[in-house]
């Protein structure tokens, strides 16, 4: 019962549950700009998000991805699911 009611919920607010190993929207334009070199501070300035936000989002992508740094991120990305909303 509260399954349903949640999923109807979600949908009336226009979100969806996504696949926890997919990278969200966000998530994957921090993750693009870190490997394409940019800083943190750029990041973040470039994605309209704080510096503790971008930190955040490369944290989940890190732990999704199952990398441990910027090292191998790219090669990561190629491989990886993304969310189409």
């Amino acid at each position: 019962m509260w399954a349903k009611r949640t999923r109807g919920e979600l949908e009336r607010v226009g979100r969806r549950a996504a696949l926890p190993e997919t990278l969200t929207q966000t998530e994957t334009r921090v993750a693009e700009l870190a490997a394409s070199g940019f800083a943190n501070r750029e990041i973040a300035e470039r994605a309209f998000l704080t510096t503790k936000a971008v930190e955040a989002n490369l944290t989940r992508v890190y732990r999704k991805l199952g990398i441990r740094s910027r090292g191998g991120l790219a090669r990561a990305l190629e491989a990886t699911p993304r969310d189409k909303t």
